[in-house]
């Protein structure tokens, strides 16, 4: 990997230098437009509208029109602001994590210790797992004001930005707002089907379905051509994937549950053999118990006067 900033971390008179990584990279199928008549590659010029010549991008510079006037920032303006010369990453607070708001979260950044010994980044990391809190930062870069999350991820500090406030978006739904009433039966259903499903979280089991069919359709084509039928590729489409809304919801979750129990391999009958294993367990040990006391003594009769 290569870094692509570097900066301090700091905190009261601690000062933790850091090398920054992008944490996360695109495995996408690169592809770029053509003119569906030729075949010939679309591509896309920057032309003065005065001139109508082709800008280089070395001689493009930004500007800010307000309708009526025009400023022009060059490199050089941009660069000379006190935020972008900053080379700090500013710990505002230490919060606990659970308030971090998923929903936030944006682009995540390996931080490497940049400095003869690890000491002091080391012990900002011990630190915030002892605590369990996450340090909120502030820093620049690419010419914006961002605002972090700084937390520990095995033993790597992970700097991940986050959305500002006023990005998002208030969920307001109108039908949220009217009343539902759903029963304890669907509720137990419902719970059923969630354990049926549970398991621990392995993100190497999971893959990008639409990149790797994409990639099996290109390979088709580069040795078919455009003789090639993607239905034989990929199979028509069955008539029960219509994605139709579940009209009886009680039925789905009942189908649901059978078969993910099925797949499983476990059977309707599995709870109620249980439950017949335990009432004979118990039979079976209140008999022995019986047994295990002594017999009473029968009363003595009177003798005949």
């Amino acid at each position: 990997m290569r870094a692509i900033w570097k900066g301090a971390l700091t905190f009261g008179l601690v000062n933790v230098p850091v090398k920054v990584y992008s944490a996360t990279e695109d495995h996408d199928v690169p592809l770029h437009q053509v003119h569906n008549k030729d075949g010939g590659r679309i591509r896309y010029q920057r032309i003065c509208e005065i001139d109508g010549e082709v800008v280089p991008y070395a001689d493009i510079d930004k500007a800010y029109d307000d309708g009526e006037r025009t400023v022009v920032l060059t490199s050089d303006d941009l660069a000379s602001l006190p935020s972008e010369r900053s080379r700090e990453i500013d710990v505002v607070e230490f919060v606990p994590s659970d308030q971090v708001d998923l929903l936030t979260l944006d682009k995540a950044y390996y931080l490497e210790p940049d400095s003869a010994s690890p000491k002091a980044y080391v012990l900002l990391r011990q630190t915030l797992e002892r605590t369990d809190r996450t340090a909120i930062v502030r820093f620049s870069l690419r010419q914006k004001t961002r605002l972090a999350a700084l937390r520990v991820r095995g033993d790597v500090l992970v700097l991940q930005t986050l959305l500002w406030a006023d990005e998002v978006r208030e969920a307001a739904f109108p039908k949220l707002d009217e009343p539902v009433k759903v029963s304890e039966k669907e509720l137990e259903l419902s719970a059923s089907l969630v354990e049926s499903f549970s398991s621990d979280f392995d993100p190497s089991q999971f893959g990008d379905e639409y990149q790797q069919e994409l990639r099996t359709l290109i390979d088709a084509k580069l040795e078919k051509g455009d003789a090639l039928d993607t239905s034989e590729t990929f199979g028509e489409k069955s008539e029960g994937d219509t994605g139709g809304e579940v009209i009886d919801l009680m039925a789905a979750l009942r189908e649901s549950v059978e078969r993910s129990r099925a797949a499983r391999g476990v059977t309707d009958d599995a709870p109620a053999k249980k439950t017949a294993t335990k009432t004979a367990a118990k039979t079976t040990a209140k008999k022995a118990a019986t047994a295990d006391k002594p017999a009473k003594k029968a009363p003595a009769k009177k003798k005949a006067s």
